[in-house]
């Protein structure tokens, strides 16, 4: 009789903890505690759609169209595009505080500043894709990092890359809309 006692005893701290593990286990989302209001980051982000052109013996890679996105510490934007090598009108406009405290807590609880900034490798035969740039500069540090789409390299791309790429694709379609 005393057995099942003991073995129900010792059940109850595996249930309590599975119920306290499982949240944050399976939460997607990056604690907003990582942003901290002392914190000073700039990010600017590049998107250049590339075209590579042939001209008999010589090839070279142009740019098509050229988004920049600049976000500086206070939340103002400067958003520019290129297109065929003719610059558009600035878009300035400025991102609210939760959105600017989500992107500084996805970089820095992620370990973002400190990814190496190695180059990817482009496939030799592939001749239109995407190249992205980000440049962030979080209290001082600063750590850019360049990479293909995934569809243009065989080399591995960190899903953090990707995360934050889409955070400022978000922001970018909002202000060009």
């Amino acid at each position: 009789m005393a057995k099942p006692v003991y073995f129900l005893l010792g059940a109850i701290p595996v249930v309590v903890a599975l119920l306290i593990a499982v949240p944050l286990i399976t939460k997607n989302e990056i604690p907003m505690s990582a942003a901290n209001s002392n914190d000073k980051i700039e990010i600017e982000y590049t998107k250049h759609q590339l075209k590579k052109i042939s001209n008999g013996i010589t090839e070279r890679i142009g740019a098509q169209k050229t988004e920049i996105l600049l976000i500086k510490n206070d939340g103002d934007i400067k958003y520019t595009i290129t297109e065929k090598g003719y610059p558009q009108p600035d878009i300035k406009s400025k991102i609210d505080q939760k959105k600017l405290d989500k992107i500084k807590a996805l970089i820095k609880e992620t370990g973002f500043i400190s990814i190496d900034s190695n180059s990817f490798l482009v496939f030799e035969n592939i001749t239109d894709y995407q190249k992205s740039s980000v440049k962030i500069t979080l209290n001082g540090r600063v750590n850019q990092i360049h990479w293909p789409e995934l569809n243009a390299t065989s080399d591995f791309i960190p899903p953090i890359i990707s995360m934050v790429e889409s955070e400022l694709d978000k922001i970018m379609s909002e202000i060009s809309e």
